[in-house]
């Protein structure tokens, strides 16, 4: 795996930080927008952040944003098996030496952190969603092997943090810290048009997002006076414009597509509502921007995340299904405008209170500061036997080892010769 960017770790008394994360080419999802308005806030904590980015396919929108940021970043391509992505991960912490190791949700970084702690080094993972991938990190590098376990482990939601309390941790210490986000000055809205707006992946799996298109569709369609637009990409962004094409032609409705995350908010100031009618969610960062704003979040029921930030017709609306109950929602928005008034204020005020930017940087910089008072650094050394234990079967995509890479390359190596071998008889 080659690095493209080479990163210089600088010579100073400051907490270094060491992050890691995954990019990809139409990279929109939550934890790249928490990452790239973390680590320059903590600049000014004197926490000096580097980040290493495994990527799919190429580099993407974070690693660019980052270096933007003047993040140092060194990126590798996901090409090859979990056991040389954690010898390229444990080869740069062995440059860079940093005080605390965050391998956030990367498995390859997730199995180095091993090796990481022990060096001296503590290691801190994320819980960013309520989903099987994250239950089988606790699973893992919470509850699974000692030598496995990480020092501590950071839930964005209430929920996540209370499940990690359950599982009785011997080794890791569970904190609850939420994303935060700025809330900027209240603009004017068009009186004459009630606009809605979904802000995410284009992705089936979690977001449903042929139910919010087919939901914005009938909205439009039902309610007059409305207009709709849909923020993001994703790999079912084809899916969104074939349903476009064929239930919203003539309609209201536009495909914006991805915007940068410090711009978004400047588009969330012209909506009046957000519709998210996801199976589940950690705490979805583009509805706390959005209920910054002002905008009124109109969501489906889920465990975790959502009942932290919307209170039925207190600081949103949650709806009973993707269908009838979200244009009812919306039509009782459009003519109520006290209503709305008061939900768009609440709402507003309760992320303003609850989850500013400013306190989940400083709760960020208390942990990784109280972390690094422990960090005794010493020589890291990068094992030729790796010995990873079995494959976690919720992390099994994101974790290709060596031998089923081996047998894939054997397999291809066989089709590709009998192909040519029928080439040649012909």
């Amino acid at each position: 795996m080659n690095a493209k960017t080479a990163v210089t770790p600088k010579q100073s008394r400051r907490v270094r930080v060491t992050f890691v994360v995954y990019d990809w080419p139409d990279n929109v999802c939550g934890p790249a927008s928490w990452v790239q308005r973390l680590l320059p806030a903590l600049e000014s904590h004197g926490i000096e952040s580097s980040c290493l980015a495994l990527c799919w396919e190429a580099p993407g929108p974070l690693v660019r944003e980052l270096q933007k940021l003047g993040i140092p970043v060194c990126h590798s391509i996901c090409s090859e098996s979990t056991e040389n992505r954690i010898r390229w991960v444990l080869q740069q912490v062995q440059e860079l030496r940093p005080d605390v190791f965050v391998p956030n949700l990367v498995v390859p970084a997730l199995y180095a952190a091993r090796w990481v702690r022990q060096s001296g080094v503590p290691t801190v993972g994320v819980l960013h969603s309520d989903d099987s991938f994250y239950k089988g990190v606790q699973d893992a590098f919470c509850c699974g092997r000692d030598d496995d376990a990480l020092t501590a482990v950071v839930s964005v939601s209430e929920e996540l943090h209370l499940q990690t309390l359950q599982r009785k941790l011997r080794h890791t210490d569970s904190v609850w810290i939420p994303y935060g986000v700025s809330v900027p000055p209240r603009l004017p809205r068009d009186s004459d048009c009630f606009r809605i707006g979904y802000v995410g992946r284009l992705s089936e799996e979690q977001k449903r997002i042929s139910d919010v298109v087919r939901a914005l569709c009938l909205c439009v369609r039902e309610v007059s006076g409305t207009k709709a637009e849909i923020f993001g990409d994703g790999p079912d962004r084809g899916r969104v414009e074939q349903i476009l094409a064929a239930e919203g032609a003539g309609l209201p409705i536009t495909l914006v597509g991805r915007v940068e995350p410090s711009r978004i908010q400047q588009h969330l100031q012209q909506l009046d509502a957000l519709l998210l009618l996801s199976d589940y969610e950690g705490l979805p960062i583009a509805l706390l921007e959005a209920m910054a704003c002002g905008v009124v979040p109109v969501v489906s029921e889920m465990k975790s995340g959502i009942p932290e930030l919307v209170r039925d017709r207190e600081t949103g609306w949650i709806v009973g299904d993707r269908t009838q109950s979200v244009v009812e929602a919306i039509r009782i928005l459009r003519d109520d405008t006290e209503l709305r008034s008061r939900l768009s204020v609440q709402a507003r005020d309760f992320v303003a209170q609850k989850f500013s930017q400013e306190a989940s940087v400083e709760a960020w910089a208390k942990l990784l500061q109280r972390l690094a008072k422990s960090s005794r650094p010493v020589t890291l050394k990068i094992p030729r036997d790796l010995r990873l234990p079995p494959v976690h079967p919720a992390l099994a995509a994101e974790d290709p080892r060596a031998q089923q890479v081996s047998l894939r390359t054997v397999v291809l190596s066989a089709v590709r010769r009998t192909v040519r071998r029928l080439l040649t008889k012909r």
